[in-house]
């Protein structure tokens, strides 16, 4: 083979070896933008709370896997940190998902996130707590109306003592929550007027803060004066009721989020309710928007009314009921429904009080 002929063959070689690689990255990218094509983003606020890894997280890929075999959930917890939830939305932004579903943990903060996602394309779904910024839908419960029952479900609780001059206490959840401002209108619209509501402070969703917060109450207002005790939710309800064992009283408490500890404590006496709210139906009804918002579909028949952010942007909504949960309807729901095993309630502590309540 002449000089000549070695250049010719080491030429095409060449050419060749570059188409076939040039195809193979084209494929490559292509295969990728098909993948991202169905690619929904997840980012929930916390993991104090049990329910967003115990329940949310898996309902909602479970449900959009049902209606879209071939999407990819990419998923993510603040961990209670809003500079590490506005992080991972870049962080969504840069793998190319078509959907984020946000649950915000600081609902204004997160406002900027939201819109550099939607410039990029991206339709945002809030999910639980209304996020500022241009979302596409919201998915709940009717929050004020959750915050009327726990109010009303402590003044049952109290009984004879829910007149005007008896102390109670209120702790509620973070202010950087909306719905957190919600659940206390509603709690305000029932308790003002029929109790004296002696203090009142933000336990910011955290057990210790409510601890910390409900021994200062007792401290300030004397322990045998406190005739009742609001809690925005179970996990603070968890602190507050070692506060109270501490000072050697147990007045009534409410929650929310039928937690199994707050469960246990309503058998055991030391809750009197909390808010049932069934996760699934919001689960599924926000996977089946976000899966909609992928295909192109309408969404209208899922979000069928409306709700009005804090800076005035209506948004299509869909928001769901809960209810109030005493020990005398406990089997008719949370354990009815299974939202857990009877044997992960009735464990040894709390064996007795499953009896009593009927619950074997």
């Amino acid at each position: 083979m002449n000089a000549m002929t070695r250049r010719i063959v080491i030429g095409t070689a060449a050419v060749s070896m570059a188409l076939t690689m040039a195809a193979c990255g084209k494929a490559g990218s292509s295969s990728s933008d098909k993948s991202n094509d169905k690619s929904i983003g997840l980012l929930l606020p916390e993991n104090a709370t049990t329910r967003y890894e115990q329940f949310d997280k898996p309902l909602i890929e479970k449900k959009i896997s049902e209606l879209c075999s071939d999407c990819t959930v990419s998923y993510d917890n603040a961990a209670g940190d809003p500079q590490k939830q506005a992080q991972q939305v870049n962080t969504m932004i840069t793998k190319g998902v078509k959907v984020l579903i946000v649950d915000p943990e600081d609902s204004v903060g997160i406002k900027s996130s939201i819109q550099a996602a939607v410039n990029k394309g991206i339709k945002v779904v809030a999910y639980d707590r209304l996020a500022e910024g241009p979302v596409s839908a919201y998915v709940s419960y009717d929050n004020e109306k959750i915050g009327e029952e726990q109010g009303q479900a402590l003044l049952n609780a109290m009984g004879a003592d829910a007149k005007p001059t008896s102390k109670i206490v209120m702790i509620d959840g973070d202010p950087a929550d909306p719905n957190a401002a919600m659940f206390k209108a509603g709690a305000h619209k029932i308790l003002d007027g029929k109790v004296n509501i002696a203090y009142e402070q933000s336990g910011l969703w955290k057990d210790t803060t409510a601890n910390q917060k409900m021994t200062a109450a007792i401290t300030q207002l004397g322990a045998k004066n406190i005739k009742g005790v609001y809690s925005a939710n179970d996990g603070m309800a968890g602190g507050i009721a070692t506060a109270l064992k501490g000072a050697g009283i147990n007045p009534p408490l409410t929650g929310q989020d039928a937690e199994l500890p707050g469960v246990q404590r309503i058998l055991a006496g030391t809750q009197s309710a909390t808010i049932y709210k069934p996760y699934k139906p919001e689960a599924d009804a926000t996977a089946e928007i976000a899966v909609n918002l992928l295909q192109g579909k309408s969404i209208t028949s899922i979000a069928t009314t409306t709700s009005k952010s804090a800076s005035g942007q209506t948004v299509p909504s869909l928001l769901i009921g809960a209810t109030a949960v005493t020990k005398a309807n406990l089997k008719d729901t949370v354990v009815k429904d299974g939202l857990y095993p009877t044997s992960q309630i009735c464990t040894a502590q709390f064996a007795a009080a499953c009896k009593a309540a009927g619950i074997e």
